[in-house]
């Protein structure tokens, strides 16, 4: 899998250590201000499958206060790369009403996927809404969305891959976040 790999742009070590700053923070903050759930009901940490999965499991050991986790799972690719309508696959296996919700997501691309999970979720009356991504991607942003806690802005517009994130279903095992050769992302679509 290696030799698909153009460059690294953040190692294991970056990604652990931000990390770990992120969920101290996101605990912190529900500490002190985010609880709004009337009846005390811990955090729900709402992960979009498949790709926040290590992430999310990563995040969640820094965050040193009760919470409850979920997933949701959509599908939002038609062909290869390209965006299209946003189905459910999977939804959350509770009620949300009155709680706080935090979705986390792998990467926040054109917004089209992020904007549809937020209005379905808060269709449903949640007590607050937040979101954190790993990866933030602004230069194919098409709608705005909003974003409470970013890992890394990416710096350039490029198609990357490992620590969850996926090209035709591989490369997710990957421990760094890293650009795929273009090569690999032609030879894999046809």
């Amino acid at each position: 899998m290696l030799e698909a790999i153009e460059r690294v742009i953040f190692s294991p070590e970056e990604i652990q250590k931000r990390v770990a700053e992120l969920g101290r923070q996101i605990a912190q903050d529900y500490k002190n201000s985010a609880a709004k759930d009337p009846y005390k009901r811990p955090l729900l940490v709402v992960g979009i499958l498949k790709g926040a999965m290590p992430f999310m499991a990563d995040l969640i050991r820094h965050m040193d206060i009760p919470l409850e986790y979920d997933f949701i799972a959509v599908s939002s690719y038609r062909n290869g790369t390209v965006p299209g309508e946003v189905r459910i696959l999977k939804d959350l296996d509770r009620a949300i009403g009155q709680r706080d919700i935090l979705i986390v997501e792998d990467i926040v691309d054109t917004g089209h996927t992020l904007r549809s999970i937020l209005r379905r979720l808060a269709s449903r009356d949640p007590a607050s809404l937040r979101v954190c991504t790993l990866l933030d991607k602004p230069q194919r942003r098409e709608v705005e969305v909003p974003i409470d806690y970013v890992g890394f802005v990416l710096p350039e517009n490029v198609f990357v891959v490992g620590y969850g994130l996926d090209y035709a279903e591989l490369y997710r095992n990957l421990p760094f976040i890293g650009v795929l050769k273009p090569e690999y992302i032609r030879a894999s679509s046809c």
